[in-house]
C-alpha cells in the first residue's frame, strides 16, 4: 500500500551498537550472561553488505519468504494495530504489515543493525510507508516504548538474542494486555537438520520454548501453516 513518505526514526543516543546498563533479568537482580557472544557480530559491522542480504533473505526459496502470505495471515494484523517486526533486516515483511495494519495503525521496525535501518529507512520512504516506525535497538532492549504494540513478530531472529530472558522482558513490557507474540525459527534436530543449522542454531524449539514462557510469556498454539524448515509459536502476554 502506497503512502506519503514520512516514516519516523527512533534512534538510540549512540551511532552502531547502544552500549546501556545492563538490564537484570525477570528473575532475579543479577546481570544476564550472554548464552553466546559474538552472535550478531556480522549484523554490526560497518561492512555489512545489505544487497547480499536483500537476495538471501528475499527470495522464494527461503521458506518464510514463500509462505509470507500464509504468516501473514496466521498473525491476524486488524486495521489500527500495532505490530512489531523485531530484527526486520532487509524489511521482507514491510509491505505486507503496513497494508494489515492500514494508516491509522503502526508498524515498528526494529533491528540491531545501523546498515539494515538505513535500508530500512530508505525503503520506507521510497516505497511510501508512513505509518512505519524505524527502530535501533541493542542487544538487551529493544527500545519499544512500553505498551505499545499489539503484536510482536520474531521471524528467524529469536536464535540470534544474546542475552533471552532480558531482551524477552523489553519485549514483554512494551505487549499491551491481550496481545501476541509470534515466533518463527529454525528447527533444530540433531541428525535431522543440516550441519549449518546445527552450527548456527544453539538450541531447539524445547529450548527456546522454555525460556519464552520463563519470562512469563504464554503458549497459546502452534499454527500449521505448512512450515518444513521452521515452526511457528504464538503467545499470549500472560499475567504480571
Amino acid at each position: 500500500m502506497k503512502r506519503t513518505p514520512t516514516s519516523r526514526i527512533l534512534r538510540g543516543l549512540t551511532s552502531g551498537l547502544l552500549l546501556l546498563p545492563v538490564a537484570c533479568t525477570g528473575t532475579g537482580s543479577s546481570p544476564e550472561a550472554a548464552v553466546r557472544e559474538g552472535l550478531n557480530d556480522n549484523f554490526l559491522s560497518a561492512e555489512l553488505d545489505v544487497d547480499s542480504y536483500v537476495a538471501r533473505f528475499e527470495v522464494e526459496s527461503r521458506e518464510v519468504c514463500a509462505l509470507r502470505v500464509e504468516i501473514l495471515e496466521a498473525i491476524g494484523l486488524e486495521p489500527g494495530e500495532s505490530v512489531a517486526d523485531i530484527g526486520a533486516g532487509t524489511g521482507l515483511f514491510l509491505e505486507p504489515f503496513s497494508a494489515a495494519v492500514g494508516d491509522s495503525g503502526t508498524v515498528y521496525a526494529v533491528d540491531i543493525s545501523p546498515k539494515f535501518i538505513d535500508h530500512l529507512e530508505e525503503r520506507a520512504k521510497e516505497e511510501g510507508y508512513s505509518n512505519v516506525e524505524v527502530v535501533l535497538c541493542d542487544e538487551r532492549d529493544s527500545r519499544l516504548p512500553a505498551n505499545s504494540v499489539d503484536a510482536i513478530f520474531v521471524c528467524d531472529t529469536y536464535h540470534h538474542f544474546t542475552y533471552p530472558q532480558t531482551t524477552l522482558a523489553s519485549l514483554r513490557r512494551a505487549l499491551r494486555p491481550g496481545g501476541r507474540m509470534i515466533i518463527v525459527d529454525f528447527e533444530r534436530i540433531e541428525g535431522v537438520s543440516s550441519e549449518w543449522i546445527l552450527g548456527h542454531v544453539r538450541a531447539g524449539k524445547e529450548v527456546f520454548l522454555a525460556e519464552i514462557e520463563e519470562a512469563g510469556f504464554v503458549l497459546e498454539d502452534e499454527p500449521d501453516i505448512g512450515l518444513v524448515d521452521n515452526y511457528m509459536l504464538r503467545f499470549g502476554r500472560g499475567n504480571d
